[in-house]
């Protein structure tokens, strides 16, 4: 069968697509096992077809071997993406990039879930959480209830490299930043407060409740071939005093492990974080997951113990070492942005059910 022949065709394999160039193929039985040379034949029969298919929109299926490579939460995590971009294209660090994307969002006072202008706990205040995590030598760096301080996500790295500690909160966060010479500002808790009080009896009609709101997190894959990531949020609008979700939780709203890969999530904390959600989605990229699959599988696999059942709010993304990329969510409409040196998007997430996400994200439930 075609002995001593020279082809070329595109083919499809469990890491994504490629081109093979020049293959010299001759009779199945003394090269290609026959059913992987006849599976082969045939998707490159289907052609464009199957690479179209590969990388929908709305699959969020990644074929891989993009690097730099950027994946973020929420539409607002476009401009956050390209910042960190930028950054690398000047010769920064995987960690440089991490910090500064997250920097956009969290200076967007028009934001109501990231940063400073994100909504108050009960008692009137804005408590902030985030956490960072570098790939290479599995550092991380984390700051919780932080209050007054413009960059958690700041006040994190410098956890992470200026302690021996991986969390700080509270009180002892905020001073910790402040020592470190990090921005702070006055937060006038009780007249956001009022603000938002008032703000949230006038919205409280589903027609005036507009745009996905709820935590930033950012991974990036750099073309060193190493990992970072951050996880920036305001949290739960009206939450006790005190209260942390997931996102400034190693595992839990983050994770990343050079080796294998690096996972985000966003929505409930609470949906995520008894899981150790962020780090469920590695380990089953780890036991050779497509970083989709892995996000798939962990919100099917939350569904099916979490006493909420299918009314779950939770959302991933994930990135691995090949370039790949996916997302997945408990209700239908979670976007995402990925960003590479050629092209910038934001993508939808695949759904585990037909629930709509709504306008309101996971924290202002």
């Amino acid at each position: 069968m075609f002995p001593n022949q020279n082809i070329y065709f595109w083919f499809v394999s469990p890491e994504g697509f490629s081109i093979s160039s020049g293959m010299k193929t001759e009779d199945p039985s003394s090269g290609l096992p026959r059913r992987e040379f006849l599976t082969r034949t045939a998707l490159a029969l289907a052609g464009g077809s199957v690479i179209q298919s590969a990388m929908g929109a709305d699959s969020s299926l990644s074929g891989g071997g993009q690097m730099p490579l950027i994946v973020s939460t929420w539409g607002f995590g476009k401009v956050a993406n390209e910042a960190a971009l930028k950054v690398l294209q000047k010769g920064g660090s995987n960690l440089d990039a991490v910090e500064q994307g997250i920097w956009v969002v969290e200076s967007d006072k028009g934001n109501p879930s990231v940063g400073l202008g994100g909504m108050p706990n009960a008692a009137g205040v804005v408590q902030l959480d985030a956490c960072i995590m570098s790939g290479p030598g599995h550092t991380a760096g984390s700051v919780a209830a932080l209050e007054g301080i413009v960059h958690p996500i700041s006040a994190a790295r410098r956890v992470m490299e200026k302690t021996r500690h991986v969390m700080l909160v509270g009180e002892g966060a905020k001073l910790f930043a402040l020592e470190q010479g990090l921005e702070s500002v006055e937060t006038h808790s009780a007249e956001r407060y009022e603000a938002w009080r008032k703000a949230h009896i006038k919205e409280n009609t589903p027609a005036k409740k507009t745009g996905n709101h709820d935590t930033l997190a950012l991974l990036v894959l750099g073309a060193d071939g190493n990992l970072a990531g951050g996880c920036s949020t305001s949290g739960w609008a009206g939450k006790l005093p005190g209260r942390l979700g997931d996102s400034p939780i190693i595992g839990g709203g983050l994770y990343v492990d050079n080796e294998v890969g690096a996972a985000g999530a966003t929505g409930l904390g609470e949906n995520v974080m008894r899981y150790c959600g962020s780090f469920l989605v590695v380990e089953y990229m780890r036991q050779g997951l497509h970083p989709q699959d892995a996000c798939q599988e962990t919100v099917k696999r939350i569904a099916k113990q979490e006493p909420a059942g299918k009314e779950l709010s939770i959302s991933f993304i994930a990135i691995d070492r090949k370039g790949r990329y996916g997302a997945a969510t408990s209700q239908d409409g979670f976007p995402y942005a990925v960003t590479t040196l050629t092209e910038s998007h934001v993508l939808k997430g695949a759904s585990t059910s037909n629930r709509s996400l709504g306008p309101e994200g996971g924290n202002r439930h």
